[in-house]
């Protein structure tokens, strides 16, 4: 059999139909969901997970528009079921997606979400000659689809729903694709509160107070909080991915992965596909794969980082870059193939995001950038902790590309103290950290509480850093039972000709140091004291390889010794 042809980046349900593009059979999902009676049915799932292509296949089924299209599903499993060949193309839909609405500016953002309402007033605009409507209701969609305002987005998409139920006798299904997008970037732009309270009004209006409602879809990548957006829906069914509703209806399983890899004779490499693309969860659902780089890899058939490289990571870079010293530890335990224990919240409450480290861990977890590996419940109380772990090979790389990232403003002088480490360079090491210090520093120094006497996420920023350039060479540890005022870096060396390094981080404190060079000699000193050096020794490294050196830091000064 000849492999069909891939095509990348198609959202287009029928045309990946009729072009007889790969394809991965969905559509039980249409009868999942229908059997299931939600009035509105939110479900999140990471990106490139297939949300788009699966709501234009149920625009598709659904929709009048398409009633003459019926084909199209003719060989799929949908259609073996009888009962809903009948349901075909026979309701309005309304489709919308908020994947655009990614502006700087809260005026910008909203003119953008009323300019989408405004294109689907212009594609429903045969309704001004609809007969079923009177002539107040046709002049109102004949201005709607010249401009709405602020104060009309909300009601015109009741009032759509009302003229589609007019016209065609039927309520309406409203789909709406990628509704996070605003409330992410508001967040990112810090425009969160206006945005908040003007989706709760649209939401409101178009999902709780309309009558004209049959049933709705939202897909999201993650469930923002009641509070936030949600307040006044009480008919809202929450599918996350810790649900088990739909859990094969979006990515791959590992049956559908062997199919796959079978057809486009792959099926050798299936164990190297588990391990860049495997590791999402869905409900009890184990082994999903992401379809993006599953049909990246069957077109070019060369291992990437295709997923973790598409769309902006810049809610994750901004947490984990702008976060406190626990945010980036807990970074330097995942990359070293820990697992981290934490407590889990379906809703994501950004104002928290900058207070409570479960709300970060969610939000990764939800992104897809973490992976349950264990759960545990507490026989004292019953909670639940989930033990989660990076996803994959692609999300390390991922994360590893965003720590080089970091230091992207000053590569040269960081690659050159990193070259002047090895080569125990001291003048030359103290001349580049110092010009990596003053061009960095204000990136990790710029959350909440910004705090120029207590920098410690430049300095733990700049430990991921290290580990993420020498991890081939070397294996980084730290000690944080003492806190910060104490913390030092071990590099144990995988290499018997490279040498060993202590690496002891101290912030200058006037009333006891007088100069950063008094401060250099109490990082050593406590080196000494602390006897860092004695699990290097145990593994059998000789004394004479391993270097000790205290970093005395004063703001963005730094000094080396």
């Amino acid at each position: 059999m000849v492999a069909r042809s891939v095509g990348i980046g198609i959202q287009d349900f029928e045309k990946i139909i009729v072009r007889n593009c790969f394809y991965v059979d969905k559509t039980m999902f249409i009868k999942e969901w229908w059997e299931n009676n939600d009035d509105v049915t939110l479900i999140t799932r990471p990106r490139r997970f297939g949300k788009t292509l699966n709501m234009n296949m149920v625009e598709h089924f659904f929709s009048v528009k398409y009633a003459e299209e019926s084909k199209i599903f003719e060989k799929l499993a949908i259609w073996k079921e009888e009962e809903y060949r009948r349901l075909q193309g026979t309701y309005p839909v309304i489709s919308l997606s908020f994947a655009s609405v990614k502006e700087t500016d809260f005026e910008s953002a909203r003119r953008r979400i009323c300019q989408l309402i405004e294109e689907l007033y212009i594609d429903f605009y045969y309704l001004s000659d609809s007969q079923k409507l009177v002539a107040p209701e046709k002049e109102a969609i004949r201005k709607a689809a010249e401009h709405i305002d602020q104060g009309e987005a909300a009601s015109s998409l009741n009032l759509m729903s009302k003229y589609l139920f007019k016209h065609y006798g039927k309520k309406v299904i409203f789909l709406l694709d990628e509704y996070d997008t605003p409330m992410q970037e508001a967040y990112v732009r810090g425009y969160w509160q206006e945005m908040a309270d003007f989706i709760r009004n649209l939401f409101n209006a178009a999902f709780k107070t309309n009558s004209y409602l049959e049933r709705a879809i939202m897909t999201g990548i993650m469930r923002i909080s009641r509070e936030s957006i949600f307040s006044d829906l009480n008919n809202l069914q929450v599918v996350t991915t810790t649900t088990d509703r739909y859990t094969d209806s979006f990515g791959f399983t590992q049956k559908e992965l062997t199919d796959a890899l079978e057809e486009f004779g792959l099926s050798h490499q299936e164990e190297n596909v588990r391990l860049w693309y495997d590791g999402f969860t869905f409900g009890n659902r184990k082994d999903i794969y992401n379809p993006w780089s599953i049909l990246n890899f069957l077109d070019k058939k060369v291992f990437a980082p295709y997923w973790a490289n598409t769309s902006s990571n810049s809610l994750v870079n901004k947490l984990i870059q702008e976060g406190d010293k626990s945010i980036k530890i807990t970074m330097e335990d995942l990359l070293n193939h820990k697992m981290l224990w934490t407590r889990i919240d379906d809703q994501i409450v950004f104002s928290q995001l900058d207070s409570k480290l479960s709300a970060v861990w969610s939000l990764l977890l939800a992104g897809g950038y973490l992976k349950v590996e264990e759960i545990r419940t507490s026989e004292h109380d019953g909670t639940v902790e989930y033990g989660l772990a990076l996803t994959n090979k692609e999300v390390r790389i991922m994360f590893e590309q965003m720590i080089d990232g970091w230091f992207s403003d000053s590569l040269t002088a960081y690659n050159d103290f990193i070259k002047a480490l090895l080569l125990d360079d001291v003048e030359a090491m103290n001349d580049f950290i110092n010009d990596v210090a003053f061009q960095s520093f204000g990136y990790f120094d710029t959350g909440k509480n910004p705090s120029r006497a207590d920098p410690e996420r430049f300095y733990h920023g700049f430990v991921l850093g290290l580990m993420v350039d020498l991890s081939k060479r070397y294996i980084i540890t730290s000690n944080r039972e003492s806190g910060f005022g104490r913390y030092d870096v071990v590099l144990e060396p995988k290499r018997k000709e490279d040498p060993a390094f202590v690496l002891e981080f101290k912030v200058r404190k006037p009333k006891r140091e007088k100069t950063l060079e008094d401060t250099v000699k109490a990082a050593r000193k406590l080196i000494e004291d602390k006897r860092y050096e004695a699990a290097l020794l145990a593994k059998g490294i000789e004394k004479d390889r391993i270097r000790k050196l205290g970093f005395a830091f004063d703001g963005k000064t730094v000094l080396i010794g």
